[in-house]
């Protein structure tokens, strides 16, 4: 393995090529649901004794599709006025008031819905949100989220993901959902559980703000998942997130499937809240350009004042993806339960024992972009023509006699793997290490890990990479300044002649890490 050599002193944060692979690293492999999930699942179907499951769940899933189709009828003339400029498109009077709801698009959620739901889509929703909370703990390590407020809470997959992220921190839980069959399905599931935090349900952002003190409203983190695509008015999803980031004190999560549509959700709530708080950032500036007495007020507030991207996004400029044919979005493998296997069945043979989640996302942070210094900045790497030049040739000479131990110790090692029939499959037996322990050992591994910084020289890799001989093509969404004010979409190919430290971490990249810059 090459070493890289440091050739700038003054660099901010040392980089090797192993800490580089794991900081990088924001993919995850193919995800096991938590076993007190499953067996909560399993134990909520098993007392609604419903007849004609099978059936429900695909009624459920072809009412998730129809969504689409209505999402595809909003105009994107509307959505570009909007939110390019909401002031000139909405009376003054009537600008931040909800006129409907998720719901009203026309799903909604009573008994059999959310049974087949908890049946069919929970785990896939739980491991998207898992996905997303696991690379903010990553990115922000002193982050430690004590107040919660899940907006569209559903039936607790994204308070099963936290509560997995982070199982100390949370002290008090807000939880939004109008339906009354999610509710009950949601206490449900969470009954037996031990060292829950406080959690409170509420049925609207309204009647959250009536039922609590003002200075109680700001949450540590505030998580919207899979909801907003349910919300017909664009109007009225732009006054949602506002108000949502209005309860929000740190950090705010957007979640929604990865469709064309759900990207595009994504895509114009994040260019909203860019824009609103870059114009309360104008504002500051034009109040003290007469009077040079409050300039350092200016700065104090300007570090409270704005807000920047967490991920995925590198930089906080207009999104390259939007003009192009492409959208941007992420894929979560997971295994399935031994739920999902019986009811998801299709002409009476067994599904794969795995599903891939597509999901598209985006979180905020109050506060301006932390100014790094780009991970590469410094760094000089050996090609393979100079990396043979200074081979030892003791080095080169092979010991045979370990390297067939070597090779037999492999074999011996070497487990073939046998799918299980999905009938006697049962995952909630197979494990028995207890959740605790498993977020102990997590805990551990992160120590070790390498976090990257929130600075603009992190890209990401968008879709998988193309592996081709010796080189390997990727696709990034990149910042192009360092203060991460602009972005671009960028093919980047490396070859393992000229730089094979970073073919090498290029080859074990995935769809969704991070690439240095």
């Amino acid at each position: 393995m090459a070493s890289a050599v440091v050739i700038h002193e003054a660099a901010q944060k040392v980089f090797t090529p192993e800490t580089l692979r794991s900081a990088a690293k924001q993919s995850v492999g193919c995800l096991v649901v938590p076993v007190r999930l499953r067996r909560a699942i399993k134990k909520y179907i098993r007392e609604q004794e419903q007849p004609h499951m099978k059936r429900k769940v695909l009624s459920l899933s072809q009412s998730l599709n129809e969504i689409k189709g209505v999402n595809l009828q909003l105009t994107a003339t509307t959505s570009k006025e909007l939110f390019d400029d909401p002031l000139k498109s909405v009376d003054q009077s009537k600008r931040w008031k909800i006129q409907s709801s998720y719901g009203d698009i026309g799903l909604m959620y009573r008994d059999d819905e959310t049974i087949a739901y908890v049946a069919s889509r929970m785990p896939a929703v739980f491991s998207a949100c898992h996905r997303v909370l696991k690379e903010v703990r990553r990115r922000l390590p002193g982050f430690s989220p004590s107040t919660v407020l899940d907006f569209g809470a559903g039936t607790g997959s994204a308070f099963w993901a936290l509560r997995e992220v982070w199982p100390q921190s949370l002290e008090k839980v807000n939880l939004i959902e109008p339906s009354q069959s999610m509710q009950r399905a949601g206490r449900s599931l969470i009954q037996g559980l031990k060292n829950l935090p406080l959690i409170h349900s509420y049925e609207s952002i309204e009647t959250l703000t009536k039922n609590i003190k003002k200075s109680e409203r700001k949450h540590d983190i505030v998580i919207a998942s899979y909801v907003l695509g349910e919300i017909p008015s664009l109007k009225d999803r732009i006054t949602t997130v506002r108000q949502l980031w209005d309860l929000t004190k740190d950090v705010l999560v957007l979640v929604e499937p990865g469709t064309p549509q759900g990207s595009s959700i994504i895509s114009q709530m994040r260019s909203h809240i860019l824009w609103m708080e870059k114009r309360k950032l104008r504002k500051l500036k034009i109040g003290t350009n007469d009077d040079t007495t409050k300039e350092k007020d200016l700065v104090a507030d300007a570090q409270k004042t704005g807000a920047f991207i967490v991920a995925p996004c590198a930089h906080d400029g207009t999104c390259p993806l939007e003009k192009g044919g492409t959208y941007c979005h992420f894929v979560q493998r997971l295994e399935r339960t031994s739920i999902q296997r019986i009811y998801k069945r299709s002409k009476g043979k067994p599904l794969r024992g795995f599903e891939d989640e597509k999901f598209s996302y985006v979180v905020f942070r109050r506060g301006q972009r932390p100014k790094e210094a780009w991970p590469l900045n410094g760094m000089k790497f050996d090609t393979l023509k100079e990396q043979h030049a200074k081979r030892n040739p003791e080095d080169l000479e092979i010991d045979y006699e370990d390297l067939v131990k070597q090779q037999q110790q492999q074999q011996q090692d070497i487990v073939l793997y046998e799918e299980p029939d999905p009938v006697t499959y049962d995952s909630d037996v197979m494990e028995t290490t207890d959740v605790d322990e498993i977020n102990e050992i997590d805990d551990d591994d992160d120590e070790e890990e390498t976090p990257a910084d929130l600075g603009s020289g992190w890209g990401r890799i968008i879709f998988s990479p193309i592996r081709r001989g010796k080189q390997v093509t990727m696709n990034i969404c990149r910042s192009t300044k360092p203060d991460g004010s602009e972005g671009a979409y960028d093919r980047v190919i490396v070859t393992k002649s000229k730089n094979p430290t970073l073919h090498h971490q290029a080859r074990r990249s995935l769809w969704g890490d991070l690439w240095p810059f």
